[in-house]
């Protein structure tokens, strides 16, 4: 993050525009709009700028600019089509410490102005750090038709109930709870179907009856977070990952997914990975079970589908032996989403029937596996965790019937823009491993589907990918 997104309060305070044009007229609009004493310097001034300060709380003065001008302002704006001038604002204002946003070019100034939607008290603001305007208004359009003007409306309402939840309820978390419940339930959905009065009489109601103790009952999310892009995660999860109050995660899950949590939200890393457990399974099972028992809602965020290769089952295994409350979010295991990022349907009316996961875990130097069955024509196999046993996994594969030239892919950090796609033969896996130093995670592919890859890819970032014949 470039840079730090603040909202800065400039009720009746002074500001500077230099600048008389349409592109200044649009700076001052917005400063008028948020309170501030806005004073206008330029030599012309247009006529919508002499609109805006008919309505008071703007000053024009018909002058050229000089330092003095930024004397006592908390935000200056250089909006002029002279980038001498807008650079001499910039380093007027720099001197003095005070804010200064230089139009069109960011690199001059210290803030930028972002797109803006007014849902007062609700403000949201979208800025690309002034590298694409237009990408911010489209981003900015698409939102408003997400947010209907209801929402300051109902933020409002809020407000005027503030002081009676906290008097009800004693801590943050009941709040917080509190507030969650409610503008997910009956009170939001009444208010937004235009019953204002009602839903006001709801809140009070639900103020009065709504019990602390049920506030402080914990539960546990289980939640798949996917094979790494967070554009891929449920309304569901999404939901439940950004209202945890603590996060159990694994090694798998990426930290564009880790970032959608709560900011204020404890994490506690669990991951999982070759001679290396950070916690054993069975500690986490009791963790989980001791901060629901705390009243904390436990996110346990595990990668791909917690039910896949993911040990879930162990997990809610022992929350309902000790009847703590839970739920179970599926993700997106790896085997569909790195298959499909990578071109390469699992089954196929040409060239598959049939699709089958295992895992490639070692066990004693060995692969525990039903040879006779993943050597099955007409069928693909996927492999999760394979990349250390794999000269065992391929040897036994032809051991047992494949053919040394079934095609193979090894796919690294799937659906990632670090994604990285190389295909072989089960006989050059092993080698190809070695030569381009595939790492984990990293998920393994055979059968002759693969071979459609090379007309169907449609997902290859820049970052490290590669394909190898």
């Amino acid at each position: 993050m470039k840079h730090l997104p603040i909202f800065l309060d400039i009720q009746n305070k002074p500001c500077l525009v230099v600048g008389g044009g349409e592109v200044a007229a649009r700076k001052v609009a917005l400063l008028h709009q948020a309170g501030g004493q806005v004073t206008v310097v330029a030599p012309a001034i247009c006529e919508a700028i002499s609109r805006i300060a008919s309505e008071g709380n703007v000053e024009q003065l018909h002058e050229p600019f000089s330092n003095s001008h930024v004397d006592g302002r908390v935000a200056v704006i250089a909006a002029t089509s002279d980038q001498e001038v807008n650079t001499q604002v910039a380093m007027a204002a720099r001197r003095l410490n005070i804010p200064c946003n230089v139009v069109d070019r960011p690199d001059i100034g210290n803030f930028t102005m972002p797109s803006i939607i007014n849902r007062d008290p609700v403000i949201i603001a979208i800025s690309t750090g002034g590298s694409s305007p237009v990408l911010a208004r489209l981003l900015r359009s698409r939102l408003e038709t997400l947010i209907p003007a209801a929402y300051g409306r109902l933020a409002s309402l809020i407000v005027r109930y503030r002081n009676e939840v906290k008097q009800q309820f004693g801590s943050t978390a009941q709040r917080r709870r509190f507030w969650e419940r409610t503008l997910q339930g009956p009170v939001a959905e009444i208010f937004f179907s235009g019953r204002e009065k009602e839903a006001a009489e709801a809140l009070k109601e639900a103020i009065s009856d709504t019990d602390s103790q049920d506030l402080q009952r914990g539960e546990v999310y289980l939640v798949g977070a996917g094979p790494g892009d967070p554009d891929l995660l449920t309304f569901r999860a999404m939901r439940l990952i950004q209202q945890a109050d603590v996060v159990l995660y694994d090694r798998l899950v990426s930290k564009e997914v880790l970032a959608l949590t709560r900011r204020d939200s404890e994490k506690i890393y669990v991951g999982k990975e070759k001679s290396n457990h950070a916690i054993p399974q069975q500690e986490i099972n009791t963790k989980l079970v001791e901060l629901a028992r705390e009243g904390k809602r436990v996110l346990r965020l595990k990668g791909g589908d917690p039910f896949i290769f993911g040990r879930g089952g162990e997990e809610i295994d022992q929350l309902s032996g000790e009847l703590v409350p839970f739920q179970v979010v599926p993700g997106i295991t790896a085997a569909a989403g790195c298959a499909a990022y990578s071109g390469i349907p699992l089954t196929h009316r040409d060239y598959a029937q049939s699709c089958v996961f295992v895992t490639g875990h070692l066990k004693d130097g060995s692969i525990d596996l039903n040879w006779e069955l993943l050597t099955q024509p007409d069928q693909t196999v996927v492999v999760y965790m394979g990349l250390t046993g794999i000269e065992t996994l391929c040897r036994q594969l032809i051991h047992h019937g494949t053919s040394e030239s079934m095609p193979a892919a090894l796919v690294q950090q799937g659906t990632t823009p670090h994604q990285r796609v190389i295909t072989g033969t089960v006989k050059t896996l092993p080698e190809i491993v070695k030569q381009e130093r595939v790492k984990p995670p990293t998920l393994i592919i055979i059968g002759e589907v693969v071979t459609l890859r090379e007309k169907l890819s449609w997902f290859n970032p820049d970052i490290g990918s590669s394909d190898q014949p």
